[in-house]
């Protein structure tokens, strides 16, 4: 019953952004005592913010505010990148939501990993949990993303050679391929790939339906692609013409 709740939470405020306890009280038909308790967990977990009687999500840009949307499809696939790690590993992570939960899934059940990311925020995220290494990159620091950007990034990441560099994508089309919406953080993931030898893609199948405005350009390396299941045949279809593995969680 409370993971069910904390779903119907989070779906609540996906939609209204912000929402009263009394409220969601009433709408789930708990006490407050209960709600409260269940916003404490959402909130130790970065996925809401709570303010005076309040529950509510942050700007769309803030990773904490996307860590909410599809939270349960964004589960499936962290732990499903994970299994492609082994303990001992080197890996990228680069900035985004399905990213954090990866790296926190990796942190929990490998051990003696390093996690190399240019994301502040995944950074702290799982600073608890880590059995192994963290290497924050350097750069110019993004206040809203809580990520690093700048030429400093392929200057830090030539000193590695990993076998998997995992990313987020804002959206994909058949001409422009994977995009991101930012051109900055576009170009922090293209510096982070040419130190690894194969890209993965961690995504929601509905990204598929939009497209960022800055191509990723990541035609010269081997890309995965890890969604859910919900991704059309079509998509399949069109991404495996292109030779791009599909994995599905």
């Amino acid at each position: 019953m409370k993971k069910q709740r904390e779903k119907e939470i989070l779906s609540l405020l996906v939609d209204r952004r912000r929402i009263e306890v009394t409220e969601l009280s009433a709408l789930l038909g708990v006490s407050q005592v209960t709600i409260r308790k269940d916003l404490d967990q959402l909130e130790k977990m970065h996925l809401i913010r709570r303010v005076h009687g309040f529950a509510e999500l942050s700007s769309e840009d803030d990773i904490n505010s996307r860590l909410a949307w599809h939270y349960e499809e964004k589960t499936k696939i962290a732990e499903k990148a994970a299994g492609l790690i082994q303990d001992g590993d080197t890996v990228f992570i680069e900035n985004g939501s399905c990213c954090a939960l990866a790296a926190l899934t990796i942190a929990r059940t490998k051990k003696n990993v390093t996690i190399v990311t240019n994301s502040a925020f995944i950074a702290d995220y799982i600073r608890a949990e880590a059995n192994g290494q963290i290497v924050l990159l350097g750069g110019i620091y993004q206040k809203e993303s809580q990520c690093l950007v700048g030429p400093m990034i392929r200057d830090c990441v030539m000193n590695y050679h990993v076998k998997y560099c995992m990313i987020g994508t804002d959206g994909w089309s058949e001409k422009t391929g994977f995009t991101n919406k930012d051109q900055m953080r576009a170009q922090a993931v293209r510096d982070m790939s040419v130190s690894a030898e194969q890209i993965v893609i961690l995504t929601e199948s509905e990204k598929f339906n939009a497209a960022g405005t800055v191509p990723l350009n990541l035609s010269r390396h081997q890309v995965s692609v890890l969604t859910d299941s919900e991704i059309s045949d079509d998509i399949k279809k069109k991404l495996t013409e292109q030779q791009i593995e599909i994995i599905t969680a």
